[in-house]
């Protein structure tokens, strides 16, 4: 067993092994997007959840790393680009698996948009990630999508099934990538990977319950887990959104299990709480 594959051990839950990550990388992206200003608040919103990994840049890793539960992955997002750059799809390596490791990160993550024009460069910045991290054992997340001018429908089939390939071509330890929709040849691709695969989620959907329908989709067609951001954070009850986000990977059992732990050390169940309010909503509307 390589050094990366025992870190690499503890992104999977125990139980159900399946991961659940909270992406809160999106600032250098976005900027000041709504819904993740506040990233005390919300790392502490996903420490009351069992959640296996945070992904976040190196700056926010520097000043938050404290506020990281000490059994939760710590994952350094090393690349990025701005919504402002043209093409906005272009990503470059921001930081550096050494400065990540000095930072205090358990895993890296490098983003791969393919078929555009800088698809050779994103592709030549992973594979000198993966040698890198591997170099000083230490797990790889790719996070590939189909971006660009030329893309018709970011999720085709035939492309979705490409970027599952390419992680495991590539040398990554788990790929994360958007569900295609057609389970039956995503579900082959997964099955044809040496690395495990996450659901990413994209940009924030209106409709929750279909988007959590997709997420279910995608996990019963073999995805190992989920990396879901703004689908929770800009949800208009991200507390409610993570509980189901959870518990669709997990089930209620690990769910609940969670909760107790928490009543135990003397924290509020803030999932329950958020049920309950969720209810009363319900019930006074109707």
């Amino acid at each position: 067993m390589h050094g990366s594959d025992r870190k690499l051990a503890r992104l999977f839950h125990p139980v159900t092994g399946k991961a659940v990550v909270a992406p809160l990388d999106h600032g250098v992206m976005e900027g000041m997007l709504t819904g993740l200003e506040e990233l005390p608040r919300l790392l502490e919103l996903v420490g009351d959840f069992p959640v296996q990994g945070i992904m976040l840049n190196k700056g926010a890793l520097r000043a938050h790393l404290a506020d990281v539960p000490v059994d939760v992955m710590a994952i350094a997002q090393l690349s990025g680009g701005t919504r402002h750059c043209q093409p906005p799809y272009a990503r470059s390596l921001m930081c550096s698996t050494a400065e990540a490791l000095r930072l205090g990160a358990d895993m890296v993550a490098v983003q791969v948009n393919i078929a555009n024009e800088f698809e050779d460069r994103m592709l030549a910045d992973m594979g000198a990630i993966v040698d890198e991290a591997h170099g000083l054992g230490v797990p790889v997340l790719a996070l590939i999508a189909p971006k660009g001018e030329r893309v018709i429908n970011e999720t085709d089939p035939s492309l979705i099934n490409h970027c599952i390939r390419l992680g495991a071509e590539l040398g990554a330890d788990v790929t994360g990538v958007p569900y295609s929709g057609d389970a039956r040849s995503f579900g082959r691709a997964v099955a044809a990977s040496s690395a495990r695969v996450l659901v990413t989620g994209g940009p924030s959907r209106p409709d929750f319950k279909s988007f959590a329908t997709m997420v279910e989709a995608a996990l019963g067609a073999g995805a190992c887990g989920t990396c879901i951001g703004r689908n929770v954070f800009q949800h208009p009850n991200p507390v409610e959104a993570m509980r189901r986000i959870v518990e669709i990977v997990h089930g209620r059992e690990v769910l609940e299990m969670a909760a107790e732990a928490l009543r135990a050390l003397g924290v509020a169940d803030v999932s329950a709480d958020a049920a309950a309010a969720e209810a009363a909503r319900d019930a006074a509307g109707d």
